[in-house]
């Protein structure tokens, strides 16, 4: 693979509420945990974890909104994590194709009275 796999990047968006807070943030533009907390079925303290989780991993970048933190996913940083989940798909397609080659060799010998070294049975 040529990008490389960023196991902390990939352990943030894991979780099914971070991916979630993810799509609110793209569709909203930005949000404050607040914000968040109120379209998601957890606190505003399990929000603000989260949020953590994802700031650590680059994916939002916090500015000061008043009292509370407005979040911005990293577009830049999201992009990435595309990239590597394109590479890492393309490197399982090719081993599954792989997989699938040998399972139809082994049933075609099956099939025609073949072992599985190529000797006639």
């Amino acid at each position: 693979m040529s990008v490389p796999v960023d196991d902390d990047l990939w352990s943030a968006v894991g979780d099914p509420t971070r991916r979630r807070m993810l799509d609110l943030l793209l569709s909203a533009g930005s949000g404050t945990a607040t914000s968040l907390s109120e379209r998601l079925p957890v606190t505003r303290q399990a929000v603000a974890k989260h949020l953590l989780v994802l700031d650590r991993a680059g994916l939002v970048r916090a500015t000061a909104a008043g009292r509370e933190k407005q979040f911005l996913v990293d577009e830049e940083q999201l992009a990435r994590a595309v990239a590597q989940l394109a590479e890492v798909g393309a490197a399982w397609d090719s081993r599954l194709r792989r997989i699938k080659r040998i399972a139809e060799t082994i049933q075609r010998g099956r099939d025609t009275g073949v072992d599985d070294s190529g000797q006639q049975r």
